[in-house]
């Protein structure tokens, strides 16, 4: 059987991304945790890359905050930033192809080994739960109309979750809660301004992973996003980005077995892209 391993955010790394393909075990599948492009040296060649990746069934992606940012730029609902590096994708003959490709990818996976998310899960959700709303936004960005959905999908007004939330706004706080969150309070309002370590959030809010009594607290957990934490590894929960896009490490993480504790696991690393800004 191949072995799957876990990949953290990869963000335009090109060459970390194939420096660390190279190193995997032979016929080895990958999840990416999302943010696949954005701010590192070559978003249109690893898009092309983690493209063919999947497509002969080795790979499987899932969609960050900056995979969702380009969506919404290529839609003409958002302007690039300053440090956006996804222009090369906005002028690549191949650029509607790999739009749709985005377009189509999901925003959780649950392997019946680990739940693979790009951010977090919110304390009231359980696995099945986690999918099915992660699904509802999937959908959502198949259909043709999806930038309508794109157009309303930012906003300072959606930080809860109630299984009573409609439209937009249930949309809305689903795509908050899987791409952005980092920090919640225990019953599930999110905040989306601090970046820093664990001890760092607001009074009041805690690691999204560390909320008493969540829903998933018994499911492992493999995630991206919270570049400051570096890897990490608690307690059925996995923090995968490294920084790579910041000098750090692109790190995979082999996805255990039955009855393979995850302490045991692989992991591999490569370095990361020595972004001009933080040398």
């Amino acid at each position: 059987m191949s072995k799957i391993y876990a990949v953290g955010d990869v963000q335009g790394c090109t060459p970390s991304l194939k420096a660390l393909i190279k190193k995997l075990p032979e016929k080895s599948k990958m999840i990416f945790l999302g943010d696949l492009v954005n701010r590192g040296p070559d978003s249109l060649g690893s898009l092309r890359y983690l493209k063919k990746l999947q497509e002969s069934n080795r790979a499987e992606c899932i969609l960050g905050n900056h995979d969702l940012h380009l969506l919404a730029i290529d839609a003409g609902l958002r302007q690039t930033k300053s440090l956006d590096t996804v222009d090369k994708i906005l002028k690549a003959p191949d650029r509607a192809e790999l739009i749709n490709w985005l377009r189509h990818r999901p925003l959780a996976l649950n392997t019946g080994k680990i739940l693979a998310v790009h951010a977090g899960v919110l304390p009231q959700w359980g696995i099945q739960q986690t999918i099915e709303c992660a699904q509802e936004v999937e959908k959502t960005l198949r259909k043709k109309n999806y930038k309508s959905f794109l157009a309303n999908m930012y906003g300072n007004t959606s930080y809860k979750w109630s299984n009573s939330l409609k439209g937009y706004e249930r949309l809305r706080v689903i795509t908050n809660a899987l791409t952005r969150m980092r920090f919640c309070t225990p019953n599930g309002l999110m905040e989306f301004e601090s970046k820093e370590g664990l001890e760092k959030g607001p009074k009041g809010y805690l690691p999204w992973f560390k909320v008493p009594k969540r829903k998933t607290q018994d499911a492992l957990i493999y995630f991206g996003h919270w570049s400051t934490l570096g890897l990490l590894r608690t307690q059925n929960v996995i923090g995968l980005d490294t920084g790579c896009v910041w000098g750090g490490k692109l790190t995979a993480m082999e996805i255990p077995e039955s009855g393979k504790s995850h302490k045991d696991l692989q992991i591999i690393q490569v370095a990361g892209y020595k972004h001009p800004l933080r040398m």
